[in-house]
């Protein structure tokens, strides 16, 4: 009787297990760290929204009983919109401030735990938001 040498496969299961449940953590790990970037850059945004609107409201008032047009004045409607965001405890800057707008732009660091194994502990992430002056019909 001739005995045959055959490979033996134990254990292959377990490896191919073992693969599958790397390659889901490493995809849980996306999925947890790309959500906590997306809610930093809805919280910036809004932050950057509720920052423009209270520059909007920092009209010229001398320009607009004088000629009825709603501008801006500049240099209020900036340290208004910098002021909130202060007391938001936000970083950010006012990008520009024309006649009857302002762009407001927050920066934040968001911790990323889930892709700290990958190299990346955090990501700065950035919004931008603009508010136009518009008056108000009384009602």
């Amino acid at each position: 009787m001739r005995l045959r040498w055959r490979p033996d496969d134990h254990g292959a299961a377990t490896i191919q297990i073992l693969y599958i449940v790397l390659i889901g953590l490493m995809f849980a790990a996306a999925i947890i760290g790309g959500g906590s970037v997306l809610a930093a850059r809805s919280q910036g945004y809004s932050l950057a929204q509720s920052a423009a609107r209270a520059g909007a409201q920092q009209i010229d008032l001398a320009a607009y009983r004088a000629t009825g047009q709603l501008r801006l004045d500049p240099a209020r409607a900036a340290q208004a919109a910098l002021q909130f965001l202060a007391a938001a405890g936000a970083t950010g800057s006012v990008d520009g401030v024309t006649a009857a707008t302002i762009t407001v732009t927050v920066t934040s660091r968001q911790a990323t735990p889930a892709l700290r194994t990958f190299g990346h502990p955090t990501v700065t992430v950035t919004s931008t938001a603009s508010a136009t002056a518009t008056p108000v019909e009384p009602a």
